[in-house]
């Protein structure tokens, strides 16, 4: 017998983030499923951009900043009721560098996107019950470097956001994928000189031995938004790097 659960439809999604990386590949993945898909972020062009390679069948495009509240609760006064929410939003800009030297104004951009920005998302969106609300960690809240406590800890806040809201919000069920080392667009603006040699380097740490791809997180995040028994939950799409 087929239980029901397993034939939901994913229905109306907003990705914030969608523009590029793991965003976009989430927004593909969604349309494919026959999903209404809305993406939004910070530059219009890059949106523009990415209507073009997504083709505009059941797209849409919303320029906003989520770490402004009146832009959020303009991006669900503009799309309405949604199913799901998923969000890979993060301003990298200042996020690295030794606590005792860090510009905080600087990198507080971070904090304000990735970590306070999902608090507003939770807060304005208008999700059906049983929808979902998904959020990006990442192994750094595992596995952080020295120069990483920015990104260690908001990391880190997410998850723990995640698993109050799911209390909170129920029946909208909350999530987190945390993805490890994937081959997004942030590698190729790496100035390294010995750049694929250091990446070859990092895949062959990981007991699948290879680098992660958007493709990768986004079927992790479909994985969530169709399961309707899952809430409260960490998926670590990470190519086993918490075990080494």
């Amino acid at each position: 017998m087929t239980h029901k659960g397993f034939e939901h439809e994913i229905g109306r999604a907003v990705v914030v983030g969608g523009g590029s990386g793991m965003g976009l590949a989430i927004a593909d993945a969604l349309l494919a499923a026959g999903a209404e898909v809305t993406i939004v972020g910070r530059s219009p062009e890059r949106l523009a951009d990415a209507v073009r390679e997504l083709g505009d069948g059941k797209l849409n495009a919303i320029a906003a900043d989520v770490a402004d509240e009146e832009q959020v609760r303009r991006i669900f006064d503009t799309v309405g009721v949604v199913d799901h929410v998923v969000t890979t939003a993060g301003d990298t800009t200042g996020t690295y560098g030794p606590i005792k030297d860090f510009d905080f104004p600087n990198g507080r951009g971070f904090v304000e996107t990735k970590l306070i920005g999902s608090m507003l998302l939770a807060k304005h969106a208008d999700i059906t019950p049983g929808g979902s609300l998904t959020f990006t960690s990442g192994i750094a809240a595992y596995r952080p470097s020295p120069g990483g406590a920015m990104v260690a800890a908001v990391n880190a806040a997410l998850e723990g956001l995640a698993r109050a809201l799911a209390v909170e919000l129920g029946p909208t069920r909350v999530n987190v994928v945390s993805p490890g080392w994937v081959r997004t667009g942030i590698w190729d603006r790496m100035t390294w000189d010995d750049k694929d040699e250091r990446l070859q380097a990092m895949a062959e740490r990981l007991p699948v031995g290879h680098l992660g791809l958007p493709e990768d997180i986004a079927q992790a995040v479909l994985s969530l938004l169709r399961n309707q028994f899952v809430t409260g939950t960490v998926l670590h799409v990470d190519g086993g790097h918490r075990l080494v």
